[in-house]
């Protein structure tokens, strides 16, 4: 009898061992504190894994691979949080489901790019005064002022401005307007400055000159760009003090393990005490971490599921970049293929940076692992990124479809 399973996508062989992940882990909490709670996710989460990855697809045109894969690391992020703090789990839930709505509305855009590329004039204008607003009516948090509240919300501005942010840098380049884009790139650049958020400001400036020599083709902007990394490192650290406490935290957390150096030290012992299996789901002690639920999740992930787990997490990561270069490389306008390229090098950055700063690779920055860590515009501009990805990935499988009506014309004619 012929094996069926082989003949299927591999986004569907891949969402059954997901959908089974995610039931067993609910129903092994659900058991191990009686919570009625945990025996209805350990049903919803699965189901809704099925419905997004595989029901979604067929109302909305979108790649069924990329999708599993960032639903996959949605699951993660919902899963641990409900471990550490169930409220913080179902807020995450609510914020994945306000994320996928972003998603949607990030394709479609895309979609019917032809009707609205009108509007980045507005789109780039929207994204700096987003980005200023944190400077003047912002609050500090962790020695960054990027924040703010409104109508009683608080949100992170420059998380819903990398939308902007790509579109805007992706449509001007795609018409050679060069230094149109280094203005506009540089102006959130200092604001992110002002806000004294240099991890954000890293991955904006990485992403900017990741797409310019992607368009340009210039090695002389690319050493230029790499030379300015390098002096605004210097100036940032010669001018922040919680830049200066972060990098000595980093070249020796232990000297003042018990006051700047305590998150730190502790992720590094969580991490080393969950080996290669980790501890077991609900077992770890990694909630001695203070910001376990954001810039420490992936210690959180290793400390409970191992190191081995944790190695699939950053291979779903790259798996992720590879799509969307994949993406990128069969578009066939300039713009698409740019965009598609910045959407999965945001995505590929910031998740370097973060796993980086906790496994004490680099400094620790501050920012969120995309699609994990809790924080609602975190998920959301994370999955709104994801969305215009998808976009490009819909317009890609257009053209095909015109190809093939083109080729069938031929052959009846």
């Amino acid at each position: 009898m012929m094996d069926t399973d082989r003949h299927r996508p591999a986004e569907r062989r891949l969402v059954k061992p997901m959908m089974l992940f995610m039931f067993s882990a609910f129903l092994l909490l659900g058991l191990k504190d009686f919570n009625w709670l945990s025996f209805v996710l350990a049903i919803l989460v699965p189901l809704g894994l099925h419905i997004t990855t595989l029901l979604l697809p067929r109302l909305f045109p979108a790649d069924t691979l990329l999708l599993g894969m960032a639903n996959f690391l949605c699951a993660v992020g919902i899963l641990t949080l409900y471990r550490m703090d169930p409220e913080r789990g179902m807020n995450q839930i609510v914020m994945y489901a306000l994320g996928l709505g972003v998603m949607l509305l990030g394709i479609l855009y895309i979609r019917f790019w032809q009707r609205l590329k009108a509007t980045v004039p507005l789109v780039a204008v929207a994204a700096v005064v987003l980005m200023a607003m944190p400077v003047f009516f912002g609050r500090e948090r962790n020695g960054a002022k990027a924040w703010i509240a409104l109508f009683g919300v608080s949100f992170q501005p420059s998380e819903i401005a990398k939308l902007a942010h790509l579109v805007v840098l992706a449509f001007l380049l795609s018409r050679r307007r060069v230094m149109m884009a280094m203005i506009f790139a540089g102006a959130c650049l200092v604001l992110l400055m002002l806000q004294k958020d240099l991890g954000t400001a890293l991955i904006y400036y990485g992403i900017t000159l990741i797409l310019i020599f992607s368009a340009t083709g210039s090695l002389t902007v690319l050493g230029l760009g790499t030379a300015g990394a390098a002096a605004g490192a210097v100036l940032g650290y010669s001018m922040f003090s919680h830049v200066k406490r972060r990098v000595a935290i980093w070249v020796d957390p232990w000297v003042d393990h018990r006051g700047s150096g305590y998150q730190i030290v502790q992720s590094l012992i969580a991490m080393a005490n969950g080996g290669l299996w980790g501890t077991g789901l609900g077992l770890g002690n990694a909630n001695v971490i203070p910001e376990y639920s954001t810039d420490f999740i992936f210690s959180v992930i290793l400390n409970e599921f191992g190191v081995l787990f944790g190695l699939c997490v950053i291979a779903v990561y790259a798996l992720i970049f590879i799509r969307g270069v994949s993406i990128a490389m069969r578009s066939r306008t300039k713009f698409h293929t740019l965009l598609a390229l910045g959407c999965a090098s945001f995505i590929a950055l910031q998740a370097f940076v973060i796993i980086g700063g906790n496994i004490k690779l680099i400094p620790l920055t501050g920012v969120t692992l995309p699609l994990v860590s809790y924080g609602g515009t975190s998920l959301i501009s994370s999955l709104g990124i994801m969305g215009l990805l998808q976009g490009v990935a819909s317009v890609n499988q257009e053209d095909i479809k015109e190809d093939q009506m083109i080729a069938l014309i031929g052959e009846e004619s």
